[in-house]
């Protein structure tokens, strides 16, 4: 495992959006509780308990969080906040999440029951809104014995997976807009017209995340429906060992290997395979997830200094600081990539220690 570069990165991390709350902090915050339950080494929890303090005051209120935007991505630190809670006993991490359920409770959804990506792209869902707030919503739940926040949680994936399967091809859309009324949804299907790789990347994460949480029995169909989503990633993984911006289009000018989305990739397909989720095709799932891991620590070593490259800095549906963004391939492979972002680094350190677990069975 790449340790020292792990322990640098984090140690010299600074607030992604100089100290709101965000999900690209609660990234950090996933990969170094998996590196600490990995390796049981005090120091990763330490760094991790350094960056929420200064988001979390000790009467519980989260620098710069505003409930009333019903942003789904604030909801991902959440998740750290429960396991601080849990790990110290800190009273200001339970109060952070209590408010992050309470804004589950009144954050608009569609008529299919699922919630809003933020209130800015109303009647909109998207993979990534399902990572950042569904396996929330089940650890909470199971932490204050309400089983109907966990049923619905498992409702609500069950529900996006139906509505934006895209024909037979095992995959997702990155966004569906309810309403048709954004020029990126098809006027049939209200799907988005690419397979984002990050976006699915984001779902891979979630349903391995949720499978740890409920057990696979409990998952029912979303057990046979992640099995199927990760033996199709395992088909479209290139041969160096990663996956491209856009997942499914080799062809397309301008595609390129993307490191964030095949650290998602890694970490899911190890980690299903640790859970027992698809015996027969477990070795698989551990060669192709190796393989891609073993590709990325590649990229780091041969870079001076040690960096991750190849990551798309952000990359959404619609209107954003002055620009519609299409959700067309050619709009994917033209966002702006950024090594060392922590969408790709955080991740990365999730695969690594599930690599970690794997080794030290």
């Amino acid at each position: 495992m790449l340790t020292s570069y792990f322990r640098h990165y984090a140690e010299s991390y600074s607030a992604y959006k100089s100290g709101p709350v965000c999900y690209e902090d609660g990234c950090l915050y996933r990969g170094l509780i998996t590196l600490y339950e990995a390796t049981g080494e005090k120091s990763w929890l330490d760094i991790l308990i350094s960056f929420a303090q200064k988001q979390v005051a000790p009467d519980g209120s989260m620098t710069g969080y505003v409930l009333e935007e019903y942003n789904i991505d604030n909801i991902l630190s959440g998740r750290a906040f429960l396991f601080l809670y849990k790990e110290t006993g800190d009273e200001r991490y339970l109060k952070a999440s209590q408010t992050l359920a309470s804004q589950l409770e009144t954050h608009p959804k569609t008529k299919a029951g699922n919630y809003w990506h933020k209130q800015r792209y109303p009647h909109q869902v998207w993979l990534d809104g399902l990572y950042m707030g569904l396996p929330f919503q089940i650890e909470y739940g199971q932490m204050t014995d309400n089983a109907a926040m966990v049923d619905n949680a498992l409702a609500q994936m069950e529900q996006a997976l139906t509505l934006m399967s895209v024909g037979q091809n095992g995959l997702y859309a990155h966004g569906y807009d309810e309403s048709r009324e954004q020029a990126w949804s098809d006027k049939e299907t209200g799907l988005s017209p690419a397979h984002w790789a990050r976006a699915i990347g984001w779902l891979s994460v979630a349903l391995v995340d949720i499978c740890e949480l409920v057990g696979k029995e409990t998952m029912g169909p979303l057990a046979e429906r992640t099995v199927k989503l990760l033996a199709e990633i395992v088909k479209l993984q290139q041969d160096k060992g990663a996956w491209l911006q856009v997942i499914d289009q080799p062809d397309l000018e301008g595609n390129y290997l993307e490191s964030s989305a095949s650290a998602m990739f890694c970490y899911a397909l190890l980690k299903a395979s640790r859970l027992g989720l698809a015996a027969d095709l477990s070795d698989q799932f551990v060669s192709v997830g190796l393989k891609g891991l073993a590709y990325l620590e590649q990229l780091v070593i041969d870079s001076d200094p040690q960096v991750l490259p190849h990551i798309v800095c952000v990359a959404g549906l619609g209107g954003f600081d002055g620009n519609y963004r299409t959700g067309t391939p050619s709009y994917y492979v033209g966002e702006m990539i950024k090594p060392d972002d922590v969408k790709g680094v955080g991740p990365f350190m999730m695969a690594s220690a599930e690599k970690l677990l794997r080794e030290r069975k």
